[in-house]
């Protein structure tokens, strides 16, 4: 322990000793951090001038304290993670877990190329507040991104993080899966307790369920449109992109499918498929935002290269909403 330390201000040795400590004491004890439930994976407001507007962050985070959410993913796609600086990242967990009521959780996406990066990023999230980092898979030389990789890549990481660590496998951006048998694997770790697999392969998701039945192992749905189905077969939440905007009907779906009303879940999420689609992989974050905004939560732009929608596209969003009976 003391040679992970090295290197660090005294001050932040002791609050990593302290989260160690806490880490060590849940496992001796057969514990893992339980994730389940609700999570919008939350969008970074910006000024006109690009910078994080820390002021809109947190308007849209007392709206979102209301909502029976579990708690928030800070930083992962929908936050826009790989255009802020790595200062803006940790800047931003910090502001949220200020924020936000003790009894929410944040999970921090703390994902780089690097197996070393994403250390150094899982212990400044920590640092930060974090009560867990979401590690996206390293894609930039997916080819080479094997099981044999990955599982040496995330252990390196789960080995030195001082919070639990939630894998992520979002090949929709990535071009990669992570591959069923590398998550059976880490899910033996002791300080890898989920995976928020936002493939939408059902499949899949309830093979990884199956094969990791015996492991205190949990699996989150990474969208809305398929949360019903990964309910059915063993997911225990769900991280939303639609939750930023319709997090009441999100969480009203998973209350329906955890006491088994399953009629009522299956109409609800017929309503929510097209808006989703929509705010993810149709159009992206710069639909999230604007539709943020027809609901009452700050949006506004992304940070460029993203682009805003065209007035065809806005058409087309809101139509989205409208015709499920949304706006």
């Amino acid at each position: 322990m003391l040679a992970f330390f090295r290197g660090f201000g005294p001050k932040t040795c002791r609050r990593s000793a302290a989260l160690l400590w806490k880490r060590t004491q849940a496992d001796s004890a057969g514990q893992r951090m339980d994730i389940r439930g609700i999570y919008p994976p939350i969008a970074t407001p910006f000024t006109e001038k690009e910078d994080v507007d820390y002021q809109k962050l947190n308007d849209n985070l007392q709206k979102y304290a209301k909502i029976p959410f579990r708690g928030l993913v800070v930083q992962g796609s929908n936050g826009e993670y790989p255009y802020l600086m790595a200062e803006e990242r940790v800047e931003v967990v910090r502001r949220v877990r200020q924020a936000l009521p003790r009894d929410k959780l944040v999970i921090a996406g703390s994902g780089c190329e690097s197996t070393m990066a994403t250390v150094q990023m899982s212990e400044q999230m920590a640092q930060a507040g974090a009560d867990a980092v979401l590690v996206v898979t390293p894609c930039f030389y997916r080819g080479r991104m094997d099981s044999r990789a990955l599982i040496h890549h995330y252990t390196k990481v789960a080995d030195s993080s001082p919070v639990p660590v939630v894998l992520y496998s979002v090949p929709a951006n990535t071009g990669l899966d992570l591959p069923v048998d590398a998550v059976v694997t880490l899910s033996q770790h002791p300080n890898i307790v989920g995976i928020k697999d936002s493939g939408g392969d059902i499949t899949r998701i309830a093979l990884i369920i199956h094969k990791t039945s015996s492991e205190d192992f949990q699996v989150l749905a990474g969208s809305a449109g398929f949360l019903l189905a990964a309910y059915s077969v063993g997911a225990v939440g769900g991280v939303c992109a639609l939750a930023n905007v319709l997090g009441q009907q999100v969480c009203q779906l998973e209350e329906l499918c955890l006491t088994g009303q399953w009629e009522a879940a299956k109409a609800l999420q017929y309503r929510l498929i097209e808006p989703n689609i929509a705010v993810t992989r149709k159009f992206g974050v710069a639909a999230l935002k604007q539709a943020m905004e027809w609901f009452g939560y700050h949006g506004g732009s992304c940070r460029f290269p993203l682009q805003p929608l065209s007035e065809a596209d806005v058409r087309v969003l809101r139509q989205d909403f409208s015709s499920n009976g949304w706006l």
